[in-house]
């Protein structure tokens, strides 16, 4: 069977309270087959609310879901001895398939520069410990990010999920083995140089994702994100490799089997 995914979304929290089973019947509904749902929303407390969604009972149709788990780097001053445990501990579940979102956001700087590396270092850590990719997210960050791939060498490989970084960035992650994740923001008018990057990295590295709830692609901008809008992403990247979308939902989907070693 064909395999379609969403590898990256957040479900837990308020903006989907009530919602949830509304909203993967949607994403099924749309062809999805695929869920990653992500346990790095807002602090620690994520982490079991995201696994709560992927244990619990469907009333109706649903995608397989699966989950990571992490601390975002905003929250990386939160990232004790005792967070780190209990991360690690989490990562035993089942269908735990990543650890993450970790890394490092400069725009921002809602956590110390210091803290973040060190929070990264140390899901990286755990990550190999555990034989699971990373799924890392990083903005005004490229060298350090990079660097410290480099230096702490995923051996389960890594996720750059929402890319809206440089050719640069791509690249280097790319020989490092990385996948690269596109979201709706591939869809906005003004993302020429992303659409340009899209083009040219290679194929078989490259996933896409809705990261909602947050940035919906275009015809939903500005609204709500949700697992189905996915297919707006795989809609635009078919433009952009002169190709079936069929054709983009097999290979990211096959590329995200790849990533997160569901072979």
């Amino acid at each position: 069977m064909q395999r379609f995914f969403d590898t990256h979304a957040h479900l837990d929290g308020e903006r989907f309270a009530g919602e949830v089973d509304a909203v993967l019947g949607r994403a099924d509904a749309a062809g999805i087959t695929d869920l990653v749902l992500i346990g790095a929303s807002d602090g620690f407390e994520s982490n079991p609310a995201t696994l709560a969604i992927v244990d619990g009972e469907r009333p109706g149709p649903s995608p397989t879901l699966h989950a990571t788990v992490g601390i975002h780097p905003h929250d990386a001053a939160q990232v004790t001895p005792d967070v780190l445990d209990r991360i690690d501990k989490l990562a035993e579940h089942p269908k735990v398939i990543a650890i993450g979102e970790m890394g490092l956001d400069y725009h921002y700087d809602h956590s110390p520069r210091e803290k973040q590396q060190a929070a990264f270092r140390s899901f990286v850590q755990i990550a190999n410990d555990r034989r699971l990719p990373c799924v890392v997210h990083t903005r005004d960050a490229e060298p350090d990010t990079l660097q410290i791939l480099s230096e702490e060498k995923p051996v389960a490989g890594a996720i750059i999920h929402c890319f809206s970084g440089t050719a640069h960035l791509a690249r280097g992650a790319v020989d490092l083995g990385c996948f690269i994740s596109f979201s709706g923001i591939l869809t906005f008018k003004k993302s020429q140089e992303l659409r340009r990057i899209a083009r040219e990295l290679p194929r078989e590295r490259v996933l896409i994702e809705t990261d909602c709830p947050y940035l919906a692609p275009v015809p939903y901008r500005g609204k709500r994100n949700e697992p189905s809008y996915v297919v707006h992403t795989a809609r635009t990247l078919a433009e952009e490799w002169a190709m079936p979308e069929s054709e983009v939902r097999r290979i990211t989907g096959e590329n995200a089997v790849r990533a997160f070693g569901l072979n």
